[in-house]
């Protein structure tokens, strides 16, 4: 074939093509209200993000054929692909905090306690959003300024913000009128309702028959305790989450689906409209991973769902070429196989907590509170004292510190600053792998040798408690770690190993460890005590939620998500160490002058 006529016929495709989109998308752009932006000679960037994929996981689904269109990115060298690191916590508002404003500071989990306020905070709480919000984006600009994003906790700025959590205000009512604007449009294609339906039938499917499987294993479990078994808790089967319940599987499968179809239609309508960033978040195989496991055929199946959305996706940014994209495929964290605390011990970590406290509560301490904190603290000084003589406990690097600590304590009449009538008010924060734990008799944050003082013996208990692989807290501007095997590491400036074993060593680089610890210990509300779940032999991690996976702390793949960017862009010259690491590439797109 000639090489003009080759050339006359791409042109043609090219022109068809155009007509195409311009009659499809620009009819729905104008009935949304939703004008064209006005033409530049800048980059777009759209990013899509697999929310909970691990880099290790990332790489087993492609091997085994459920990426197939990111796997031919990759493999053509339209994408590169490398593990990053999201440091902690490795949970999905602190990421998109610290990659969407470049501050992720005193977001200490998915949820946690501000005891100044006597507020619980997380985002499934709404009208606490808004207080997130300010406090990360701080007048920083967002990286979606001018553009879309679709189901998030922040919104990164974006002119349209549909499904996203932070825009649910007064204010953005009208904006969320378009969102639902798009919905009706989107019903209106009979293809995408039989999609959105058939999936939804499927994904049910696979969800009532696993929930069945579950409910067999638990009664499987239990006939094993009555008929032998010295413990119902030895078997380590799936936990049945409601499994009588048919109804909330068909309400989640059929809004996953939903979901997955109409922002993928945003998305293509946005490349329609030249938006100049759009974010969109994917977040079907993290429930999966966490109801299943990380790499169940059915969390898998789920990303064979994505992945075909982004083909949609990627052939719109090719076909049309309203404005040249730039396309990053993103995991905010990754998921670490889990066993549950409450497996390992029966209860729950705050039901633990409340057993080793209850030896030390009496109602003559409520009565006499402050002159009885005072003996206790003169009490503990005298017994430090003669520990530092003589021998040596789990707590040996610290006994001076601890002796130097309630000198100085008790000079300044500190210890008067509790309400011991709230010692018993507790309040245990997780967030998977990681748990804050809080104690209401002061409004400060304590340091751990105020926790040694006002409840002797919780340390040791808590430390010797099977499932606990660290114990977190603060001396100063210092963080100490106590470990399970009585391990102790001060981190200060650099980091100290007062007793070995290292007790950082089981989750992987401890150096990296030791740097996240000690920010995380020093966010303003941060827990007084902050305890991670141990890693297992056979590389499962311990979860204080009731999951099959989980993230949030350390260890194993949850702190290791993946980013694929186009090689244009050079991202290995970042060195991707925390999520504000991130900002900076997505900002420099909103700074590029015309023509770059």
């Amino acid at each position: 074939m000639p090489t003009w006529f080759a050339r006359r016929v791409l042109d043609l495709a090219g022109v068809l093509t155009d007509i195409y989109y311009r009659r499809k998308y620009g009819a729905m752009a104008r009935r949304l209200g939703r004008p064209t932006v006005a033409p530049d000679e800048r980059r777009g960037f759209i990013l899509l993000q697999i929310d909970g994929l691990a880099h290790a996981h990332l790489i087993q689904a492609l091997d085994e054929g459920y990426l197939p269109t990111l796997n031919r990115l990759i493999t053509s060298n339209r994408l590169k692909v490398a593990p990053w690191r999201c440091g902690l916590p490795s949970s999905t508002p602190a990421v998109q905090a610290g990659m969407m404003f470049g501050n992720r500071f005193d977001i200490p989990g998915f949820r946690w306690y501000e005891k100044d306020r006597r507020t619980l905070m997380s985002p499934q709480q709404l009208d606490q959003i808004p207080t997130m919000h300010r406090r990360i984006s701080d007048g920083r600009p967002g990286i979606l300024s001018g553009g879309s994003c679709y189901v998030s906790i922040f919104d990164g700025d974006a002119e349209l913000a549909l499904f996203t959590l932070s825009t649910l205000r007064r204010q953005r009512f009208f904006e969320s009128l378009r969102g639902v604007g798009l919905l009706v449009l989107f019903l209106l294609s009979p293809f995408r309702v039989l999609r959105v339906t058939g999936r939804a039938l499927a994904d049910y499917a696979s969800k009532l028959g696993h929930r069945l499987l579950g409910l067999i294993r638990a009664v499987t479990v239990v006939l094993h305790w009555i008929f032998g078994s010295s413990s119902p808790f030895e078997a380590q089967a799936p936990m049945p989450r409601s499994s009588w319940d048919i109804v909330s599987p068909l309400v989640q499968a059929s809004s996953e689906a939903l979901f997955t179809e109409v922002q993928t239609f945003g998305v293509m309508l946005d490349i329609y409209r030249r938006v100049p960033a759009i974010y969109a978040n994917y977040n079907g195989y993290d429930e999966a991973a966490h109801e299943m496991g990380p790499t169940h055929p059915t969390a898998f199946r789920v990303l064979r769902s994505i992945d075909r959305r982004i083909r949609q996706i990627d052939r719109m940014r090719a076909n049309y070429q309203g404005r040249s994209y730039d396309l990053y495929v993103i995991s905010d964290h990754g998921n670490t196989a889990a066993v549950t605390f409450a497996s390992e011990n029966g209860v729950s970590l705050g039901e633990h907590i409340a057993r080793g406290i209850e030896e030390g509560v009496s109602v003559h301490e409520r009565v006499e509170a402050h002159t009885y904190v005072k003996n206790r603290a003169r009490y503990l000084r005298e017994e430090l004292r003669a520990l530092e003589e003589g021998d040596r406990s789990h707590f040996q690097g610290l006994l001076t510190t601890a002796r130097r600590y309630v000198d100085q304590t008790m000079e300044k009449a500190d210890l008067l600053d509790y309400d011991l009538r709230r010692e018993r008010d507790i309040v245990v924060s997780a967030s998977g792998s990681l748990a804050h734990i809080y104690f209401n008799v002061a409004r400060h944050p304590l340091e751990m040798m105020e926790v040694l003082i006002l409840y002797p013996g919780l340390l040791d208990w808590l430390t010797a408690t099977p499932g606990i692989g660290a114990v977190i807290g603060r001396a100063g501007d210092r963080t100490i770690v106590l470990g399970s095997e009585g391990g102790t590491l001060e981190i200060g400036r650099e980091a100290e190993l007062a007793d070995p074993p290292d007790p950082l060593a089981p989750y992987g680089d401890a150096s990296y460890a030791e740097r996240q610890i000690h920010q995380l210990a020093h966010f303003p509300h941060a827990g007084d005590l902050i305890v991670l779940g141990a890693m297992r032999e056979d590389g499962r991690v311990v979860t204080f939620e009731n999951q099959l996976a989980a993230h949030g702390g350390l260890g194993g793949p949850q702190t290791h998500p993946f980013i694929a960017w186009p090689p244009e862009r050079d991202l290995r010259s970042h060195a991707i160490n925390d999520p504000e690491d991130l900002y900076p590439v997505f900002r420099a797109y909103h700074q590029v002058a015309p023509g770059q």
